[in-house]
């Protein structure tokens, strides 16, 4: 069942669309990737995303976001990811609501304006492995003073805040603080994952370990999003290039063991856009199952994006395995979101120890 949409979310919805389309294609993207940059994404891209009102979708208006929560910033994230627009969005926006949740009056005033504005990144700092293991953590503070390394932190290479997990809780780390030490890390989908040292660095608290738990639901709800808009555009695309290429004197389309593919990914799609969206709304309606519900997003979304990103690999042929054609941007940052914040076995554990068994 889809999330039933109000007025401003459908224009918000709408013109990230147009804005994507027009602006941020998978052209965009390709630049970016044969560029470079340090940051791993567009920095005149994300000024204008963030003038558009997109850094500040999920901070208080005080403090000059629009506070249009959850499912709006999911809707953006989606229709981001349809292009595989590079943007530190995701990251920003989960940890300003850490901000959001824990900071004091003062830590409020002096971050989120200039997070909401563009001005600065937010980055979450969390896992110290190669996988997702929020029980695994050996980050602690003493006086005021955190050590610990975190591993392939998302946007860790531009931002200027860190929201940093320890043992007991979340602490807040200014990005140019003496004792933090960043070193990137090339991954597969040519985005920003670095690994950042704190030796010593002036932390503040934010809160204790039942708020680092809720920030990873919701960054893990923000991800689930984006991989929400890399199958649906990578299933369309599918879609219209098997009804206009020609075989054996056939349209691929025609071929009924084709269309039963086809139709088990818009099946399994439909499902997925349920259980993100589920997510997102709980979220926004601060449900007591919200664990519950992100668990299940992620797993369904982790199982159906790795199907659709293979088929679009698989049934494109040949030109598929190109790095001419986009495919393969669909399927390498599949891969990654998959892994950030636990993969599918990880989440269906997860649900199954929720619910009691």
């Amino acid at each position: 069942m889809m999330a039933v949409l109000n007025e401003e979310q459908t224009i918000l919805r709408d013109m990230v669309r147009e804005w994507a389309d027009n602006e941020s294609p998978v052209t965009a993207f390709r630049q970016m990737r044969n560029a470079g940059p340090p940051e791993g994404y567009d920095a005149k891209a994300w000024s204008v995303m963030a003038e558009m009102g997109l850094a500040g979708i999920v901070i208080p208006e005080e403090f000059g976001g629009t506070a249009f929560g959850y499912l709006s910033l999911g809707l953006v994230l989606e229709q981001l990811g349809r292009n595989v627009a590079a943007s530190p969005l995701a990251a920003t926006a989960t940890a300003a609501t850490a901000i959001v949740i824990g900071g004091t009056a003062e830590q409020k005033a002096s971050w989120l304006p200039r997070i909401a504005s563009g001005a600065i990144v937010a980055a979450l700092a969390v896992d110290e492995g190669p996988v997702h293991n929020p029980a695994m953590l050996s980050t602690s503070v003493s006086g005021g003073a955190l050590t610990g390394t975190k591993a392939f932190v998302a946007e860790g290479d531009s931002a200027g805040v860190f929201v940093v997990a320890a043992v007991d809780g979340l602490y807040l780390v200014a990005g140019d603080a003496a004792g933090v030490t960043r070193s990137a890390r090339h991954m597969a989908d040519a985005r920003s994952h670095a690994e950042i040292r704190f030796d010593k660095a002036p932390a503040d608290r934010l809160g204790d370990t039942t708020l680092t738990a809720a920030i990873v639901d919701r960054a893990t709800a923000a991800v689930c999003a984006e991989m929400l808009g890399l199958a649906t555009q990578a299933f369309e695309t599918t879609n219209d290039y098997l009804k206009t290429r020609v075989q054996f004197g056939q349209q691929l389309s025609t071929f009924q063991a084709l269309q039963h593919r086809m139709a088990k990914m818009f099946t399994e799609l439909e499902l997925m856009r349920s259980a993100v969206e589920g997510a997102l709304e709980a979220i926004d309606a601060n449900r007591s199952d919200i664990d519950q519900a992100v668990s299940l997003a992620k797993a369904v979304g982790g199982d159906t994006l790795r199907l659709v990103s293979r088929e679009m690999i698989q049934l494109h042929g040949g030109i598929g395995m190109t790095d001419e054609h986009d495919a393969h941007f669909y399927m390498k940052r599949a891969a990654v979101l998959e892994a950030m914040w636990g993969n599918a076995s990880f989440h269906r554990e997860r649900f199954a120890r929720l619910n009691g068994y």
